[in-house]
């Protein structure tokens, strides 16, 4: 069977609606009858319709007797915005569903399995389980430790200045790196920079990409006073208050970046390097180590490329899956849930 080859279709469909589904997770779905895809959905902005419901609606009478191909889940709440897809799935007499990962959401989890197991449907879960886990980052981070998922940005010299020492950073890297970071803040609902980098910049912070400009992320500064035009927040754990941010982008400035890696609430790094050398640039600052050897372990690299003349390197932060769920305000019931 091509059951990994359909799911990953799946996956990639789901990525459409990365920084656009929150508070809902961006799921993808793929419809496959007699080995050719019938329908294909993924969450749309807002949060509705929903994935599978697209690609039913898509599917048509084509659905009955296929296998279903989804990322998270099918929901089992009835909402005012939607039927529950565990529903639809029965209706549309679906043979089997193929789903890569459970929905914490408690007015699913586990439910939607069930219900589709009861209604006769085969349904094999855990496919791609660590890529939906990735995908899906922000929706789970949300649910798990109350908070969006972080990705840090810095772009760097080769020496390891963020900027020169006056505060400007325009341009340390090229217009291939400045582009994937456009990229970047297509997939997150908020960017955040500290009041230093609007003193220095005034970043707009839009996304400067043909096809994408309407995918601005809210622009959010990080102050103890308020800014004409910004969001605000006093500290870094204030993040948890942003609603309808699942996936958060960091920007601006290297006192911020400190401020978030000293507070641990980063979980992606997205290290652009530059082949300069800028000799007494900014820095970042202390960020709480004690010794060096407690800087060790943390970090696990994940992709790097080149990018015209820039090398983009990503890292993720590794914890520990025991650590307790702390941070933040935790699940709030509505319709943010999948499905």
């Amino acid at each position: 069977m091509n059951d990994a080859r359909w799911m990953a279709a799946a996956l990639a469909l789901g990525s459409r609606g990365r920084g656009r589904a929150a508070p809902n997770p961006n799921v993808g779905c793929v419809i496959v009858a007699d080995g050719r895809v019938v329908g294909r959905g993924w969450t749309q902005p807002g949060g509705r319709p929903h994935a599978e419901a697209m690609a039913l609606a898509q599917a048509g009478k084509k659905s009955r007797g296929a296998t279903v191909y989804t990322t998270l889940e099918p929901c089992a709440h009835v909402s005012a915005r939607g039927p529950a897809c565990s529903d639809l799935l029965q209706l549309a007499n679906v043979a089997r569903v193929v789903i890569a990962l459970g929905d914490p959401d408690p007015r699913t989890d586990g439910s939607g399995i069930a219900r589709l197991r009861e209604a006769g449907i085969a349904v094999d879960v855990g496919l791609r389980a660590d890529e939906a886990r990735s995908a899906m980052a922000g929706f789970l981070m949300r649910r798990t430790r109350g908070r969006p998922h972080v990705t840090l940005k810095l772009a760097l010299s080769l020496d390891g200045a963020t900027a020169l020492e006056s505060g400007s950073s325009k341009w340390i890297t090229g217009p291939g790196a400045r582009a994937h970071a456009h990229l970047e803040r297509a997939r997150h609902e908020a960017i955040l920079v500290g009041r230093g980098t609007i003193a220095a910049d005034d970043p707009a912070l839009d996304v400067r990409l043909a096809g994408l400009e309407a995918r601005a992320p809210r622009r959010i500064v990080l102050s103890q006073t308020a800014n004409p035009g910004w969001e605000r927040i006093a500290t870094p754990h204030d993040i948890a208050t942003l609603d309808g941010v699942d996936h958060l982008l960091v920007e601006g400035g290297a006192l911020t970046a400190a401020a978030f890696l000293a507070a641990d609430l980063v979980d992606r790094l997205l290290l652009y390097r530059a082949p300069i050398l800028i000799g007494g640039g900014r820095t970042l600052p202390d960020i709480g180590l004690g010794d060096v050897t407690a800087a060790h372990g943390r970090w696990l690299i994940t992709d790097e490329r080149t990018l015209g003349s820039d090398r983009l390197e990503v890292y993720e932060r590794v914890r520990d899956s025991a650590v307790p769920a702390t941070i933040g305000t935790g699940f709030v019931p509505g319709d943010g849930g999948k499905g």
